[in-house]
Order: structure tokens, then C-alpha cells, then sequence
């Protein structure tokens, strides 16, 4: 009861949302904007619930206008089949949803009118979020399955091409279909700004990524993965090759021999510690 109490207080309601509900009192749309705010309340509690059971630090949850965001203050150092739960909570939401929603039709306790709009409501909402554009579930499903293969750095700078081009394509197909429909243009627009913020945060991103790598948990890192370096390779290129959710010694080479090996927290500890920002790996070899 006192997690649920503190997830609800950790809710804000974006001032814009205040006054789409008053137009819709206004222009008698407010039933149709309670229950549209209400999937949206449902959706991102799922995560933030899913989040909570992990004990994930949770910032925030906004309900916007046009959907919600649920913000967690992690940095992508949690088991991924964690984050994939967390992810999909949201989504999950909706199952339950439509199922209750069938058994009271089907029991004749809510009209047919007001059941089909639920549904499409629901679908709308499940299919969009679904879309490989960041930071929409599916955008975030992308980044979690990039990661599987790939250094943090790279699959986040391949998420964000893929939300790009995914968005982009997008656009074209309601500027055909529906150029009118200013509601999904001011969507558009608000996911356009968010990725271009996230591209020109990328590389602090990175950075935050190594830092609560250095800093907070590592206990939850179960997977080895070496990391085969020459030393003449400088420190950061070799940061950069840091993957989620492993945990990677560095075997330093020369010549296709082995030369030494170093722990992660070495190179960490020489980067944010000791300032070590130009040293290549075979400096730090000698040095611990």
C-alpha cells in the first residue's frame, strides 16, 4: 500500500492537460477525454508498477495531452530482461483492459458505443507506442534488442537512425493520408524534438551510462564478456566498446600475443578518478 501511495504521488499533470479537459467540458467531449486519460494513466503506471517491483528509481510520471511518460532515473545498467519487463508492462496494460472491457459489454453493464470506442482508444494507443521511434516502447524494444550485439554508443546512435527514418516515414504516410489532422502533427512534432534532444544529448548519455556503470550497482552484471583491446588503443575508444547488461574484462594484446589483462573498474577508475582522459591501454597495463 505505501509503494502505491508513493507512485501516485510521484504523478504530474502537464498544465496543457488541464485545458484540453476544460475545452472538453466545454464542447461535451469530457467523457471521451477521461477515458482516453484514464488508458494512458493505466499504461504508464504499468511500467512505473513493473519498475517499482525491480526498485528502479522512478522521477516522475506526466500525463501530456497527447499520451504520458513515465521517467526513471536509470541509465542503462539494469539487467536487460529487466528493462524488457518494464518496457512491456505498458503495452500489457492494454490485454486486461480490453478483456474487461468485453465481459461488461458482453454482460450488457456498458453500451455498445461506448465499448467500441474504448477499444479503439485502447488500439490506437497499443499500436502507436509500438512504433520504433524513440522514446515511444517500441523505440525502446529497438535499443534493448540493438543491445544484445552492440556497445552502448553504437546501439543507441542505430536506435536513434532507426526513430529517424521510422518517424520520417511516418509523416509522409499522414501527409497523404490525413495532412489535416493537427493532433497527430503536434505529435510528430513533439517526437521529432525529443529525438534531436536525444542526439545532441548523446554523447552526455554515454558518459552517464559509464558513470553509474563506476559508481552505483554492479552486482547485477552476471554476464562475462572480454573485451579484446591492443595497447596502443586509446582508453575511451576502449570505454566505447562497453556493452549493457556484461560485465567485460579487457585482455590487452600486442602483436596478436597476449599481454595483460585489466578489470573495467580500472579503466573507470583512470577515466573519471584519475582524470587519465588521453591514456592509451597499455599506460594503465603498466601502471595497475
Amino acid at each position: 500500500m505505501n509503494r502505491a501511495i508513493q507512485l501516485l504521488r510521484l504523478i504530474y499533470i502537464h498544465p496543457l492537460l488541464w485545458i484540453i479537459i476544460a475545452l472538453s467540458i466545454a464542447t461535451a467531449h469530457f467523457l471521451e477525454v477521461c477515458m482516453l486519460i484514464g488508458i494512458i494513466f493505466i499504461h504508464e503506471m504499468g511500467h512505473a508498477v513493473a519498475a517499482s517491483f525491480f526498485s528502479w528509481r522512478i522521477k516522475k510520471i506526466t500525463l501530456l495531452p497527447f499520451g504520458g511518460v513515465a521517467e526513471m532515473d536509470e541509465h542503462g545498467n539494469r539487467p536487460l530482461k529487466e528493462e524488457t519487463i518494464v518496457v512491456l508492462a505498458g503495452p500489457l496494460q492494454h490485454v486486461w483492459m480490453v478483456a474487461l472491457a468485453f465481459i461488461l459489454f458482453t454482460l450488457h453493464l456498458i453500451p455498445k458505443d461506448l465499448f467500441l470506442l474504448f477499444i479503439s482508444y485502447n488500439a490506437m494507443i497499443f499500436v502507436f507506442n509500438l512504433f520504433p521511434v524513440w522514446p515511444l516502447d517500441g523505440g525502446k524494444l529497438v535499443f534493448l534488442l540493438l543491445s544484445l550485439k552492440n556497445s552502448f554508443p553504437r546501439a543507441h546512435h542505430q536506435t536513434l537512425l532507426i526513430s529517424f527514418f521510422s518517424l520520417g516515414f511516418f509523416s509522409v504516410i499522414i501527409l497523404l493520408a490525413a495532412p489535416l489532422h493537427l493532433n497527430v502533427w503536434f505529435v510528430i512534432a513533439f517526437l521529432f524534438f525529443s529525438l534531436y534532444h536525444e542526439w545532441k544529448q548523446r554523447r552526455f548519455i554515454f558518459m552517464r551510462f559509464l558513470l553509474e556503470r563506476y559508481y552505483g550497482k554492479k552486482s547485477s552484471l552476471q554476464t562475462l564478456k572480454p573485451i579484446q583491446a591492443n595497447e596502443q588503443d586509446l582508453l575511451i575508444n576502449v570505454l566505447e566498446k562497453f556493452q549493457r547488461g556484461c560485465k567485460h574484462p579487457i585482455i590487452v594484446k600486442s602483436d596478436g600475443k597476449e599481454k595483460g589483462q585489466l578489470d573495467e573498474n580500472e579503466l573507470l577508475h583512470a577515466y573519471f578518478t584519475e582524470k587519465r582522459l588521453t591514456d592509451k591501454i597499455s599506460d594503465l597495463l603498466f601502471s595497475y
